[in-house]
């Protein structure tokens, strides 16, 4: 079955990095966009970046864009998240999505129900 798993997330004070990684199973990675999305305490799940399944194009939400990069490595059905510049509102638990079909364009917004259990980030002082 799909398998999603996130990892890389921690404390880190703002200004700080962090890198998060998804580790993908059970369906041909290669051939889906894929995305991170953040869930901060009484709010709803926001979109954060997307990525085709080659990886040649990318999206981001204008909360994250010119600090934040998407990224994949479809040789070990990977897809990660680099953030910079952190800031205290980056504070949310974040996960990893596939698009529901293969072959799904940049801008889909039909996402499969298969969420991994997310990994938390907090950025605070």
């Amino acid at each position: 079955q799909v398998q999603l798993v996130e990892s890389g997330g921690g404390l880190v004070q703002p200004g700080g990095s962090l890198r998060l990684s998804c580790t993908a199973s059970g369906f041909i990675f290669k051939s889906y966009t894929m995305s991170w999305h953040r869930q901060a305490p009484g709010k709803g799940r926001e979109l954060v970046a997307r990525i085709t399944d080659n990886g040649f194009r990318k999206d981001y939400s204008d909360s994250v864009k010119g600090r934040f990069t998407i990224s994949r490595n479809n040789g070990v059905n990977t897809v990660y998240l680099q953030m910079n510049s952190l800031k205290p509102e980056d504070t949310a638990v974040y996960y990893c999505a596939r698009a529901r079909s293969n072959g799904a364009g940049l801008y889909t917004t039909d996402w499969s129900d298969d969420w991994g259990q997310g990994t938390q980030v907090t950025v605070s002082s």
